[in-house]
């Protein structure tokens, strides 16, 4: 098996195995916590009055049933592969007796609409900026935005997201700082809606793109630093190429190829960026789901929600990993 097949079932391996260390690094690590759902449920329900010891037990049985925590650690593990496979995690702790399932279905298109906008912008402009910073390195004004943008880098999206909130929020506010969209609005395709949802999620992407765009602006103007100097860049300067063409075609081109495997690599960082930055403006995202199931010590929400964004996150990997032999055709043919 040569070229493209061969390419495409060493990544499926590589997407499986991914997800089978990841899952199973979430389940041992959510047995570390000192919290025990069964209990915590029982306590919830026995403190309104005094309840029979055996009606207790009974309970108890149930609830380990339901939370799939009968038997071995063994027997768990297994248990809970089973329902990974089936989509089932079990009611939530804090929402009783809402499946986690449809609380992560339900803020999970929140979430991708975020981090899919957020994700798009950081990484084109930031690839921009750092590709023209490269090339025209006496712009004054592309060095200006170089020293913006490599400022805000290594500050945390909690202090960004705090410093937008009090300036867009309080001191000249102009943008929602909490949800996802009015309240009093049926969702759907009207117009209010619509803008409704761009209005609550400027802040939060913002909040993204000023923390991310950093990297990616460095990265690039690094790549394209190099590359200048390389023959073929030089000799098309020599030959009376513009610099447009030079620019787009031959330095931009060959920069954009390890940028977008950086973008893969990215994701998981860009995601736990969103965890926070959900929380801080109380977006319905997962995000905040997350933060609230720890709270809250709610064991199969934590469990449901960290198996599904690295599901997703490998998911993500994989299809820009299926892409990047259409841009670069050594890969298929390696």
């Amino acid at each position: 098996m040569d070229g493209f097949p061969k390419y495409l079932l060493r990544r499926l391996l590589q997407f499986f195995l991914v997800i089978f260390l990841g899952v199973s690094g979430t389940f041992f690590i959510t047995k570390l916590s000192p919290v025990d759902p069964v209990e915590q449920s029982l306590s919830l329900m026995t403190n309104f009055g005094a309840t029979d010891p055996r009606a207790v037990e009974l309970m108890r049985q149930a609830l380990a049933e339901l939370y799939g925590l009968q038997g071995s650690i063994f027997e768990q593990y297994l248990a809970f592969w089973g329902r990974v496979l089936r989509g089932d995690f079990g009611p939530s702790l804090s929402s009783f007796p809402t499946p986690v399932m449809s609380l992560i279905m339900s803020a999970l298109p929140w979430t991708v609409g975020l981090l899919t906008l957020a994700l798009i912008i950081t990484w084109t402009l930031g690839n921009l900026l750092g590709a023209l910073a490269g090339y025209y390195r006496t712009n004054t004004l592309l060095k200006l935005s170089g020293a913006v943008v490599m400022a805000l880098h290594p500050v945390p999206a909690y202090i960004v997201g705090l410093v937008l909130l009090l300036v867009f929020g309080f001191i000249f506010p102009v943008l929602p700082i909490s949800g996802g969209a009015q309240m009093n609005l049926q969702p759907g395709l009207s117009l209010d809606y619509i803008r409704s949802l761009i209005q609550h999620g400027t802040l939060p992407a913002l909040t993204l793109v000023l923390v991310g765009i950093g990297s990616w602006f460095i990265s690039m103007r690094s790549l394209v630093s190099n590359i200048v100097t390389d023959d073929h860049v030089v000799y098309a300067e020599l030959g009376g190429v513009s610099s447009g063409k030079i620019f787009s075609q031959y330095v931009a081109r060959n920069a954009l190829l390890p940028q977008l495997t950086g973008l893969a690599l990215s994701l998981g960082s860009v995601f736990g960026g969103a965890v926070i930055t959900e929380f801080l403006y109380n977006y319905p995202g997962v995000g905040r789901l997350l933060i609230q199931g720890i709270y809250r010590g709610d064991y199969s929400l934590v469990l449901g929600v960290t198996t599904m964004s690295i599901v997703a996150v490998a998911v993500a990997v994989f299809i820009i990993d299926l892409i990047y032999p259409l841009i670069d055709p050594r890969v298929r043919l390696g």
